[in-house]
């Protein structure tokens, strides 16, 4: 269990003042200038030692993606992107924290931005996410009022810029690609890739774009040494991460835990357990809705980390906990994913366009039963035929959640077709 002191969001739940003196008082913004004259190849060199993964889903080592950017300019600036589109079904985190310590996420923008050598960071923020803006605007025009960031950042002789920009409510939006194109005024459509954004990024710039969370950390890691970081967590999934645990549970949060911790622990300890009790538990998607699901007898003892959940065939995502209980119909749980994804599909790539309509339509006679059993394996062909061969991931995303629940109740589908045609027959 994570101890008080090894927190880094202290102020997750808002009691206490989220503005700069609130923040000044919780230890952000602490001679920051001592972070960044660790110079921009020792900063780098640190966050690779904390074992820091990305938080936004996909855990490509954080200190690795930044060092993909040029050392020496050709001409063009380079920028740092924040992530904050968050509209993962089931993902809340990032709200809390721009809602409650936006300082947090601003000093990561500085001390990130210097290391990557970049002029300027926008934070492409989730259009829905109004008051976090808002709160998010607040604190950069304090930060720019006291001297932390724009001119001579906190006094350390290097100048940054930081922009809000809110989007229009796309999820195709949270992939880094179409983000770049939604920031640039265009239609949010994922890019091929290569060149990689640190190559062409936004307006052909070098770019990175990180998640809110990884970028927020990255300061509390260099003040109390990357050790400190990764003796916390497992071998290569170190660190603390943030929870977001909602469903059948008695109490739906939000939780800052060490990272490997077990499933059942979390809930029973954050979460007061599932409703109705541990044993009345169908099944978890542990990390947003586009991870396959697991059902009861992997959840008793699977630790929440990228490793231990990808052998156990799902992964942690962005670590969103959704709490399925036996009054669940899982079959129309997923179904209703199937068309989420349907619906935010950009159609720029054909098995994402016409596959994921395909595959809610037949989730939907799956619901009803008025379908053959041998459906049930048509639909995982095609799901294999749109997962890997999309521009973005978002084939993988609407493919997974399918296979997930062929994989672990296809006993349940078979029933229901079964039983369908026996009540018709009758």
């Amino acid at each position: 269990m994570l101890k008080d002191q090894d927190r880094i969001f202290t102020n997750l739940y808002g009691i206490h003042d989220w503005k700069l003196a609130g923040a000044k008082s919780r230890g952000v913004w602490d001679n920051t200038k001592a972070l960044i004259e660790m110079g921009q190849d020792g900063i780098i060199d640190a966050m690779k030692e904390s074992g820091l993964r990305g938080r936004g889903g996909a855990g490509f080592p954080t200190g690795l993606k930044w060092s993909f950017m040029p050392k020496e300019s050709d001409g063009r600036p380079s920028y740092l992107v924040v992530n904050a589109d968050e509209s993962e079904p089931g993902t809340c985190k990032d709200r809390e924290i721009m809602r409650f310590d936006p300082h947090r996420l601003l000093e990561g923008c500085l001390v990130a931005g210097f290391a990557m050598r970049a002029v300027a960071a926008y934070i492409y923020i989730r259009g829905e996410f109004v008051q976090e803006a808002i709160n998010l605007e607040i604190a950069i025009q304090e930060a720019y009022d006291d001297g932390l960031i724009g001119k001579n950042a906190s006094g350390s002789g290097y100048d940054f810029d930081i922009y809000l920009h809110r989007g229009a409510g796309a999820y195709i939006c949270g992939e880094e690609t179409a983000l770049i194109e939604s920031l640039e005024g265009n239609k949010g459509q994922p890019r091929l890739k290569p060149p990689f954004p640190a190559n062409v990024g936004v307006w052909g710039c070098p770019s990175t774009v990180n998640n809110v969370e990884s970028i927020a950390v990255a300061p509390e890691i260099l003040r109390r040494g990357e050790g400190w970081f990764s003796g916390l967590g497992r071998p290569n999934n170190t660190g603390t991460k943030l929870f977001c645990i909602s469903g059948h549970v008695n109490k739906p949060c939000n939780v800052e835990e060490e990272m490997g911790i077990p499933l059942k622990e979390l809930i029973e300890k954050h979460a007061g357990g599932v409703r109705g009790g541990w044993d009345n538990l169908l099944a978890i998607i542990p990390g947003g809705s586009s991870v396959p699901l697991l059902p009861k007898s992997i959840c008793d003892d699977i630790l929440m980390d990228f490793d231990s959940l990808r052998d156990a065939q799902s992964g942690l995502g962005t670590a969103a906990v959704i709490v399925m209980d036996k009054s669940t119909d899982v079959i129309r749980a997923i179904e209703r994913l199937s068309h989420f994804y349907k619906h935010e599909s950009c159609g720029q790539c054909t098995p994402c366009r016409e596959g994921t309509g395909w595959m809610w339509r037949v989730m939907q006679r799956l619901v009803s039963g008025d379908a053959e059993v041998e459906e049930i394996d048509m639909l995982i062909n095609v799901s294999k035929r749109i997962e890997g061969h999309t521009i973005c991931a978002l084939g993988d995303a609407a493919a997974w959640p399918i296979q997930g629940l062929v994989r672990h109740f296809r006993p349940v589908i078979e029933e229901r077709i079964k039983s369908r045609k026996a009540s018709k027959a009758a």
